[in-house]
């Protein structure tokens, strides 16, 4: 088998992570060589010091070089690997980041005292921070996206898993891969199409399917026992150049989800607990975060307050707040706050419901709340008591869950860890109101929870801020 089978450019190789890592590293360089420009052009227009050590150590304040770290803070909702590849979106996100930027400084520059902040060092920053960066972001789509380099992928396994990563894959926009077929030791699948896709053969036709069609990835979407022979040549293969990856993965990175009914009863102890817990470190920075998100909240809850009641009362009476035990991480109970949105009997039988599109509890003022999130300002009370979290699952009443964990595989590990106000489900995905799009739902769960990080808390705050805006609350 030729190696140049195996050696496919590297371009194509690069998983979502390894993309994003590669756009981070570039937009740091970019904010570097700005704040580098500057400090320079600062200097030579400094009539005391010019570019001298007695420059910097008498100059700048300590926040100048911190600049670079509020632009990338900003740039957050630019490391979605999809939209990242739209030059359209790219240059319209950069545009909106320095809008920002100046704004920002404008407002700070003249509430401060006169000659306090440096404005040609600052402006020099962000002009030049946004030319490098549109420039990097550009050679990025140039150089590292494409159809032209997406990967030949053989898919093994053809049955349940493997027809619904190929559908996947078929209908994603931006699919990385481009599947040539699958292999299956079912006789009765070979030669057969599935989801457009054709059986090429067996696993000892491996080597054979690879050389032929050039294939530089593997999916592997077989749920039972591989093959010991099949196993061997896929070790073999990989020290070659070939690129395996597993079903599990090629969904999440395409979905942005984890494919609970694909995944076998051993998953969460192989796979997901592991991953689920958290360093202390990371703790007390989301702890640090709520906190100060919290303390923002409860301002613009004050703000709010008046007039979201004032609402409340003449549209459906008494009363403003609502309260409701769910529970919270590791299932402990706790009541929840909320402005009321539904009227006084919405559940006059006792029976616990989920809200659902249309749902006729919910009152006009209710309906406004819960569309801008305007309704769930009360929960960061809930924040700062440590119940919930600025984002996480949603929280759940307890009848709820015990309902959904008997139809719903691995439904409990959203209690693994505390919930939020708003989360990854909430934001990708509306009302549930059955089992199948709580599903839904739990796959978005369960992702967050995998890769929880501040950058991924920093985007799902954005976007839900965006929601609040376009009225789209879920």
């Amino acid at each position: 088998m030729a190696n140049n089978a195996f050696r496919r450019s590297l371009r194509s190789r690069l998983t979502a992570s390894e993309r994003r890592t590669v756009l981070f590293l570039g937009d740091l360089t970019a904010t570097s060589m700005a704040l580098l420009i500057a400090l320079i052009t600062w200097a030579r227009g400094d009539d005391w010091f010019g570019f001298s050590p007695e420059f910097f150590a008498e100059r700048p304040e300590n926040w100048f070089y911190l600049l670079p770290i509020l632009w990338l803070l900003l740039m957050v909702p630019l490391y979605d690997v999809k939209r990242a590849a739209s030059v359209r979106f790219s240059m319209t996100a950069v545009s909106l980041v320095t809008a920002i930027g100046f704004l920002t400084y404008l407002i700070i520059f003249f509430v401060a005292p006169p000659k306090a902040l440096p404005r040609r060092g600052v402006a020099v920053f962000i002009l030049t921070c946004s030319l490098f960066t549109s420039v990097w972001r550009i050679l990025y789509i140039r150089f590292l996206t494409g159809a032209n380099l997406k990967a030949r992928t053989l898919v093994v396994g053809a049955g349940k898993a493997g027809s619904r990563i190929a559908q996947i894959i078929r209908d994603a926009k931006d699919s990385p891969y481009d599947l040539v077929g699958f292999i299956d030791d079912d006789p009765e699948k070979i030669g057969k199409t599935i989801e457009g896709i054709p059986v090429l053969g067996d696993s000892y036709s491996f080597y054979k399917m690879i050389a032929t069609y050039n294939v530089s990835h593997v999916i592997m979407a077989i749920s039972n026992r591989m093959n010991k022979d099949l196993f061997e040549s896929l070790t073999i293969a990989e020290e070659t150049g070939l690129t395996v990856v597993t079903m599990p993965r090629v969904y999440e990175d395409l979905l942005k989800r984890v494919p609970v009914y694909l995944l076998g009863t051993d998953w969460m102890v192989r796979d997901f607990y592991d991953q689920a817990h958290s360093s202390v470190l990371q703790d007390v920075v989301k702890r640090v975060f709520d906190l100060t998100g919290a303390g923002i909240g409860m301002i613009l809850t004050g703000i709010f307050f008046p007039f979201i009641a004032l609402a409340i009362l003449i549209d459906s009476g008494r009363p403003v707040f609502y309260t409701q035990e769910r529970l919270g991480l590791r299932g402990e109970p706790f009541k929840i706050l909320k402005f009321r949105t539904m009227f006084t009997d919405a559940e006059a039988d006792g029976i616990a419901r989920p809200a659902s599109e249309s749902d006729s509890r919910i009152t006009r003022t209710g309906n406004f709340l819960r569309r801008s999130h305007l309704d769930e300002l009360p929960q960061f009370i809930n924040v700062l008591r440590g119940d919930v979290s600025l984002v996480g699952p949603r929280a759940e009443r307890k009848e709820i869950v015990e309902q959904l964990q008997k139809t719903i595989p691995f439904y409990r590990g959203r209690l693994l860890v505390r919930p939020g106000i708003t989360g990854w489900a909430q934001i990708n995905y509306g009302y549930a109101s059955g089992a199948e799009q709580n599903a839904v739902k739990l796959e978005y769960d369960l992702y967050y929870i995998k890769r929880r990080s501040l950058p991924l808390d920093i985007s799902i705050l954005f976007k839900t801020v965006k929601s609040v805006f376009g009225l789209k609350g879920r």
